[in-house]
């Protein structure tokens, strides 16, 4: 049977929620599972539930279990990659830390802005690595990436590697599924066709039996119904026509309009949740140790030790309970809606899906730059992964998604190079960086990030 190699597999949850989806499937239950990562504490709790989540399906895996990626990668069909270089501690906290001495807030950072950029600069680095490994050791395996940020990452791929690669993000399904609630339908009903880049695609037709739904969702404004979480997004769907498939805390930070320092009405108005992405490691990291502990002595739910724990912390009101369930219950299985399982069983059963994937723009989408990464729908069956051409976008789409295509090809370049000089132009050319600061003061970041990155960034001359 197949070989699919899980890397970064001590992100526990995520990773159980792909092998629940894989091992759902008949066709796919003697799969041999090979879980690797370099933190061995995490690495044996994926391999125990690994185990759980095989015995509640009734299926028969080999499961392996290494902290050596070239013995997780030899012979590999898939490989599933869901790294974080650096981590929580210390990369993404420097990601966040160091902008906010120049007063530069931001609510995620790991896909533009100057904490993308960062991120991708240590990741990009680590996936050629890898990618060089695969080509030696499974030359025709389907390189899986979960990996932010995804356009640059993938797009480094491409330009980098000769190993086949998708990215996957659920954006897509998941703002379908809001939608649909907003404008009370089910989410069955709604057909849709979405293109552009990674967490800046937009639905070119959302529709339930031919029928155009985007009028109830402009009544949805007229009505004031629009839901406090996600005021940025019906904003630019109101300025530009078309609703993006992002969430508006990620996407509030690929533009220069609504994080002002010295605007903190915006915040208000547009409800924007800065620094959320500390506080939910956070949150998940105290989390995971109550978790343990609970689990240890036999009573796994933690709901209201977690809530009291963490009144401390800042957070959005849903979010505690929300990693708290994804924790405690780490031994129930439910099917996740990734894509990742759903390709695995297309290519190898030859059932017919269409999923969307992060892919090399070569004529699919004419008014974006060749080669850039663009996000479209791809057919998936025996025969492997084929994406959809759209031809060209709205062009005002199409000239946004431009301010943000600039920063990820200036990164991209950066990273293969080993330009210094690429990083301070990739941090010139950010919307939201260039909204709030100077030419010296981007200088002046970019070098302390680098600085305070040591070792997890290449030299850069």
């Amino acid at each position: 049977m197949i070989k699919i190699s899980f890397i970064g597999a001590g992100s526990t949850v995520f990773a159980k929620n792909l092998l629940g989806d894989i091992l759902y499937f008949p066709e796919l239950e003697e799969s041999t599972i090979t879980l690797f990562d370099i933190d061995e504490e995490r690495l044996r709790e994926t391999e125990t539930l690994a185990r759980t989540v095989a015995q509640r399906l009734n299926a028969h895996p080999t499961i392996e279990c290494t902290t050596n990626r070239k013995a997780a990668l030899e012979g590999a069909d898939y490989a599933i990659n869901m790294i974080q270089v650096g981590g929580f501690e210390p990369a993404t906290r420097i990601d966040f830390e160091i902008p906010k001495k120049y007063s530069l807030r931001q609510t995620i950072a790991d896909t533009m802005g100057i904490g993308g950029i960062m991120r991708g600069l240590r990741t990009i680095p680590v996936l050629l690595e890898m990618s060089r490994e695969m080509e030696d050791l499974c030359p025709d395996v389907l390189h899986i990436n979960y990996v932010n940020p995804m356009a640059m990452n993938t797009w480094a791929l491409y330009r980098g590697s000769s190993i086949k690669t998708i990215g996957l993000c659920h954006s897509v399904t998941h703002t379908a599924r809001e939608l649909a609630s907003d404008i009370g339908i089910s989410e069955n009903e709604i057909t849709y066709l979405s293109a552009g880049i990674n967490h800046m695609a937009f639905y070119l037709k959302l529709e339930r039996q031919g029928e155009d739904l985007y009028p109830l969702l402009r009544q949805v404004i007229d009505e004031n119904r629009v839901p406090a979480h996600n005021r940025v997004r019906y904003e630019i769907f109101k300025r530009l026509g078309y609703f993006v498939t992002e969430s508006s805390e990620h996407f509030s930070e690929y533009v220069p309009w609504f994080i002002k320092r010295d605007r903190p009405d915006l915040i208000e108005r547009f409800n924007i949740p800065l620094d959320e992405y500390l506080y939910r490691c956070e949150m998940q990291i105290l989390a995971w140790d109550l978790a343990q502990r609970q689990r240890q002595a036999g009573n796994p739910f933690i709901d209201q030790d977690l809530l009291d724990a963490a009144s401390d912390i800042p957070v959005m009101p849903t979010m505690a309970e929300a990693i708290a369930d994804g924790y405690a219950n780490l031994d129930e299985i439910h099917l996740s809606g990734e894509y990742g399982a759903l390709i695995i069983h297309s290519i190898e059963t030859g059932q017919e899906r269409v999923v969307y994937g992060n892919v090399e723009n070569l004529a699919l989408i004419d008014n974006l730059p060749h080669g850039c990464c663009v996000e479209v729908p791809c057919q998936v069956n025996e025969n492997g992964i084929k994406s959809t051409r759209i031809g060209s976008l709205p062009p005002q789409l199409a000239a946004l998604m431009q301010t943000n295509i600039n920063v990820q090809s200036l990164t991209v370049e950066a990273a293969l190079t080993g330009k210094r000089e690429h990083i301070y132009h990739a941090a010139m050319l950010d919307p939201h960086t260039a909204a709030e600061l100077d030419l010296d003061q981007i200088w002046n970041l970019v070098d302390d990030l680098i600085a305070a990155h040591g070792d997890w960034l290449p030299e850069y001359l």
